[in-house]
């Protein structure tokens, strides 16, 4: 899915009053600050394509809200977000859906650098932690799961 314009972000069913172009910037700034300049890209999608990706690839078969997949040759990688999860999760935070595509952005983009919360001994959420406070985005997922 690499771009030669750099990361990019593709859409399937979501609704119009949702601001694309508002994502598709914030793809390119977490390209130039938070991956140093490699490129990714983002598919934003449905609990049925996130599920049948967690199962072929993880081997879990639920549908989550982002997952993260590594790339080759220079590439970072790709992120799957799930519009439905994000949306519930704004409802249930309190936000905007946007801001939670965000967040999922943020901490699927720390996946591809390398950083693991299950086995890091908390440098991701520390990481994820100064990310959102120079990127204005609210509280993250990490930050949310140990409250």
């Amino acid at each position: 899915m690499a771009s030669p314009e750099g990361s990019t972000v593709t859409f399937r069913r979501v609704p119009p009053d949702f601001s694309r172009r508002a994502i598709e910037r914030f793809a390119r700034i977490l390209q130039r600050e938070v991956a140093r300049g490699r490129s990714f890209d983002c598919l934003i999608s449905g609990d049925a394509e996130l599920r049948r990706l967690n199962r072929d690839f993880r081997g879990q078969d639920y549908p989550t809200d982002v997952l993260a997949f590594p790339g080759v040759d220079g590439h970072l990688g790709d992120l799957a977000i799930s519009f439905p999860r994000a949306r519930a999760q704004a409802r249930a935070f309190g936000h905007h859906v946007e801001h939670e595509i965000r967040i999922l952005m943020l901490h699927g983009l720390l996946h591809l650098l390398g950083l693991d919360h299950e086995a890091d001994r908390g440098r991701m959420a520390r990481a994820e932690k100064r990310w959102r406070a120079r990127l204005r985005l609210p509280g993250g997922l990490l930050e949310r799961v140990r409250a």
